[in-house]
């Protein structure tokens, strides 16, 4: 958790340019536009049952509940913020492993499900949202909300043999071995995005940007260096900008035995964003997740 407040401190102290902004938490109606109402309820009133919460992984608390709809609420605010600027982060989010009706891994709410359905009601059902999640983990909550849903693609390159083990279906999913490094990572992801955008043109993008794929990680597995991930990032920014699409970032995953280096390298992905912003009105925007600024 220490990690959200100190990406914080670094983007304030170092990237002048990034405006920070509160996270607003996703009221009832943002959330039951994904999960089912008895579970929203449920987890805001603490009444889920004990085999639930250790699904999710941590004990229930009102700043628990409080926490996970900032997350959420963080990045619809970073995809409206796209939508203007071109690009825009959530300093915390990626809580790809909530599904409709439970959570799991550290997730309760799908901050990328609720953003992505959030910006239809807005901008209309036929908009087309495509989620780029490259935690090193599945996104298999996002994946098995959106199956059968066409207005929504779901691209995971996630390892093989890692969280979770009983993967689900999404649009474009691929595995990668234990202990893959930069360059077999790197032409994974160019013949993926290639597939992407061969088959569909969003009007947004939702990338999370997860720091585990970092060699020595402790849950991550695979090998890439810093260089790796940035060059990672870049990739996709190039590959949006390109086709003029806007890009709504999430931190996601990392889990390093130094957290200095967890917190180096969410700050490059942002540093790296903020390069790449198309100004229509104000500039690059952060929401601060959890963190209250």
């Amino acid at each position: 958790m220490e990690k959200y407040a100190r990406l914080r401190e670094r983007v304030a102290g170092e990237l002048p340019h990034v405006e920070l902004a509160e996270a607003l938490p996703a009221d009832d109606v943002m959330l039951g536009r994904v999960h089912s109402r008895e579970y929203v309820e449920r987890v805001s009133a603490g009444e889920l049952d004990p085999k639930e919460q250790r699904s999710i992984g941590f004990p229930w608390s009102p700043q628990m509940v409080e926490r996970s709809r900032r997350s959420a609420g963080a990045t619809v605010v970073a995809c409206r913020a796209a939508l203007a600027d071109g690009v825009a982060a959530n300093l915390a989010g990626g809580t790809h492993h909530a599904y409709a009706d439970r959570g799991e891994g550290f997730c309760v709410f799908n901050d990328a499900a609720v953003a992505a359905r959030t910006m239809q009601a807005e901008l209309g059902p036929g908009t087309r949202v495509a989620i780029i999640d490259l935690d090193v983990h599945q996104g298999n909550g996002t994946a098995a909300i959106f199956e059968h849903d066409p207005s929504v693609f779901t691209l995971s390159l996630h390892g093989e043999h890692n969280y979770p083990f009983h993967k689900a279906t999404g649009d474009l999913d691929v595995a990668l071995p234990d202990g893959c490094g930069d360059d077999e990572y790197l032409v994974a992801l160019g013949h993926a995005l290639t597939d992407l955008f061969a088959q569909f043109t969003p009007a947004l993008v939702i990338y999370l940007a997860g720091a585990d794929p970092l060699e020595n990680d402790r849950l991550g597995r695979l090998s890439l260096t810093h260089d790796g991930l940035l060059a990672r990032d870049h990739r996709v920014l190039t590959a949006c900008a390109e086709r003029g699409l806007p890009v709504a970032i999430a931190m996601a995953g990392g889990y390093g035995r130094d957290i200095d280096q967890t917190v180096a390298a969410h700050f490059a992905t942002i540093r790296l964003a903020s390069r790449f912003q198309r100004t229509v009105r104000g500039g690059f925007h952060a929401s601060a997740g959890g963190v209250l600024v």
